[in-house]
C-alpha cells in the first residue's frame, strides 16, 4: 500500500481570471483525485488548506510518505499577464523518482490539454516542496490561472485532470487503477482467523496488517479476485475469499 502526501496550493491570494482562486481550485482538484487514489489502494494524507508551504513540508516529513505531490496553477510575470499558457511538472534535478513521476504525469496530461506540446517536465532547485521533503516529490503547475483559456480548461475539466493525475500515481507505484464506485460495509473473514491486508493484489505481496475476523472494514472496489479495502486508516488489497460483504452500499 503506497502512502501519498497530497499538497494542493494554500495560496488563496492568487485569483483566477474567471472565478475563485488557486487554493480553492487546487483543493477541489485534490477532492476529485482522492476517491480514485483510495479505490486503487493508495493511502492519502492531505495538507492543511489554511496552512503554508512550510507547514505542508513539515507535515509531509512527519510521517511515512512514499511520494509528495504538490498541486498548483501558474501565473505569468506582470509584463506577460494573460498571455502565457502551458503545464509544467517540476522535479528536483537529482531525484530519479521525481523525474520518473514527472514524465508519467506529462504523458497523462498531454492527451487532455489543448496544447500538448506545452506540457513539459522541468527541473528546479529552488522550490521548497521539491528540495526539503524527505519523500521524492513533484510540483505541478496546471496551466496559467491569469489566462482565460487555461483557467477555463482547468475549472471545466476537474474530473478528467484528477483521473489523469491519479492514473499517473498508480502507474508510478505499480498498482492497478480502479474507478471508485459504491462503498460497501464488510467484515474481515479470513480462513486463518484474520484478513490479510496486502500492499498489492497478489498472494506474495507484503502483508500490511492482519485484520481479525469480524472487524468492520469498507470495500472500495474490486480487481481480479481482490477487493480494495479500507481498514481504519489503512488502505490495501484483500482476497475476496477473506472478506464478508454486507448487503447494501454505504449511504443507501
Amino acid at each position: 500500500m503506497p502512502f501519498l502526501f497530497l499538497s494542493p496550493s494554500t495560496q488563496y491570494f492568487n485569483p483566477y481570471i474567471t472565478t475563485g482562486d488557486e487554493r480553492y481550485w487546487m483543493n477541489a482538484l485534490a477532492d476529485e483525485m482522492t476517491p480514485y487514489l483510495h479505490a486503487s489502494g493508495i493511502t492519502v494524507t492531505r495538507n492543511d488548506p489554511d496552512g503554508s508551504a512550510a507547514q505542508s513540508i513539515r507535515d509531509s516529513n512527519a510521517s511515512r510518505q512514499d511520494f509528495h505531490l504538490a498541486l498548483h496553477s501558474n501565473a505569468a510575470p506582470q509584463a506577460l499577464s494573460g498571455r502565457l499558457r502551458g503545464v509544467d511538472i517540476y522535479y528536483y534535478p537529482t531525484s530519479e523518482a521525481g523525474l520518473r513521476m514527472a514524465n508519467i504525469l506529462v504523458d497523462n496530461i498531454k492527451p487532455i490539454y489543448p496544447l500538448p506540446d506545452r506540457v513539459q517536465a522541468r527541473s528546479s532547485t529552488i522550490i521548497g516542496e521539491l528540495r526539503r521533503t524527505r519523500a521524492p516529490a513533484v510540483l505541478t503547475e496546471l496551466g496559467y490561472h491569469d489566462n482565460t483559456e487555461d483557467a477555463n480548461w482547468l475549472t471545466g475539466n476537474l474530473d478528467a485532470i484528477a483521473r489523469a493525475l491519479a492514473l499517473g500515481v498508480t502507474e508510478y507505484f505499480g498498482v492497478p487503477f480502479l474507478t471508485p464506485g459504491s462503498e460497501f460495509d464488510a467484515e474481515a473473514a479470513g480462513e486463518n482467523g484474520y484478513m490479510a491486508l496486502r500492499s498489492f493484489p497478489q498472494t506474495d505481496a507484503e502483508v500490511l496488517a492482519q485484520i481479525p475476523n469480524g472487524t468492520a472494514v469498507t470495500v472500495l472496489g474490486d480487481f481480479n479476485g481482490w477487493y480494495t479495502v479500507r481498514a481504519g486508516d489503512l488502505y490495501g488489497f484483500a482476497s475476496i475469499a477473506e472478506v464478508q460483504l454486507g448487503v447494501m452500499p454505504l449511504g443507501e
